[in-house]
């Protein structure tokens, strides 16, 4: 048993409220924070669930510091013509890094948040590795996390599946609590991305306006609403007739144009993303690497190659679709997180691919 004390990051769900329990068991003096990111942010339920905890309890405003570290960002990647996943730019930039500044301030050794994940200490070097319950798995989201945050985490639901969490927060007398939902949306963003991104930018409209779909070939097919109002694999919403169903190819924010075609036309063999510094040795040089390409997607067997410009071609192993600019694309060796990139415009793949068809 431990009597460390630890920060515990709470919205006052299903999981934030099982792990504080399961904290407590093991012997922490658990210390909670709820960060009040939007207007949207109710800290009501962490605040109940922190009083019948009995636990010292933190609500931090911290709504200026996302919207200039994820809400900006995330407005002005789809200004370009990408799709972005604030996810990952939050719990790097923002939600774990505020954690360990608070922690520090409240003389708490450890942090912890409700995340389905795990860590992996291997010689010198923490990995994040993917969660028992593989449907919740959350370490696509954590690829960028450095060493010195790592090292201070705690996941205490990574062992264990959704249902099982659930059955724990029932036997433990938090009936009500154990058969809440849960929202799968992006946190800030309370009906449409659309409808919130002409909210951030009330001139998006008159700034962009309306422009063409096109086909393969470039023809002009039709108009539509605005490029940032697309995304890549893109089918219902399209307002588009064409005798087969259509798909978002790809989107060029400098003409304002979005190709249109089927299917298959969305099927890639090759990719090349952006790749931060950091270790990438395992991304580059292990031999079984796969890669997921968004959250929720299968991951890939994938072969890799560092291209002279310093971006990252991934060859795939086994069929992919939908490669979105702006998405992460997250590596893993087995099932530790290996590192990760971001995916990068395709225009001339085709070309990199030809130069490296050794890869």
């Amino acid at each position: 048993m431990s009597n460390e004390r630890i920060l515990l990051g709470m919205s006052g769900g299903i999981d934030s409220t099982a792990a504080c329990l399961m904290l407590q068991e093991q012997g922490f003096e658990v210390v909670g924070m709820t960060l009040l990111t939007s207007d949207h942010t109710n800290a009501e339920s962490a605040v109940e669930v922190a009083h019948k905890l009995s636990i010292e309890h933190y609500v931090v405003d911290a709504r200026q510091e996302f919207h200039d570290i994820v809400i900006q960002p995330f407005t002005q990647e789809y200004l370009q013509g990408r799709t972005p996943n604030p996810c990952v730019r939050c719990n790097s930039l923002f939600k774990e890094r505020l954690l360990c500044v608070w922690a520090d301030r409240t003389h708490c050794q450890r942090v912890a948040t409700g995340h389905y994940c795990r860590l992996q200490h291997t010689g010198d070097y923490w990995y994040v590795r993917q969660a028992a319950d593989t449907a919740k798995d959350q370490s696509y989201f954590l690829w960028q996390l450095p060493q010195h945050v790592l090292c201070r985490l705690c996941f205490p639901l990574g062992g264990l599946t959704k249902q099982q969490v659930r059955q724990y927060l029932h036997d433990k007398g938090f009936e009500a609590k154990a058969h809440e939902g849960e929202s799968m949306e992006v946190c800030f963003i309370p009906t449409d991305y659309r409808d919130f991104l002409r909210k951030e930018c009330p001139d998006i409209d008159r700034r962009i306006g309306p422009g063409r779909f096109v086909n393969k070939q470039g023809v002009t097919i039709g108009t539509h609403e605005g490029f940032p109002f697309y995304t890549i694999g893109q089918r219902k919403g399209l307002r588009i007739a064409l005798g087969d169903p259509a798909y978002v190819l790809r989107i060029n924010a400098e003409k304002n144009t979005v190709m249109l075609g089927t299917s298959a036309d969305l099927e890639a063999s090759f990719m090349v993303c952006q790749l931060p510094q950091g270790n990438t040795d395992l991304i580059l040089h292990h031999p079984q690497l796969t890669v997921r390409i968004r959250y929720r997607s299968q991951a890939l067997p994938c072969h890799t190659r560092l291209l002279v410009d310093g971006r990252l071609l991934v060859r795939f192993l086994a069929p992919a679709s939908a490669i979105t600019p702006g998405q992460s694309a997250v590596f893993y060796a087995d099932d530790c997180v290996a590192g990760g990139a971001f995916i990068d415009s395709q225009r001339g793949i085709l070309k990199l691919a030809s130069e490296n068809n050794d890869l």
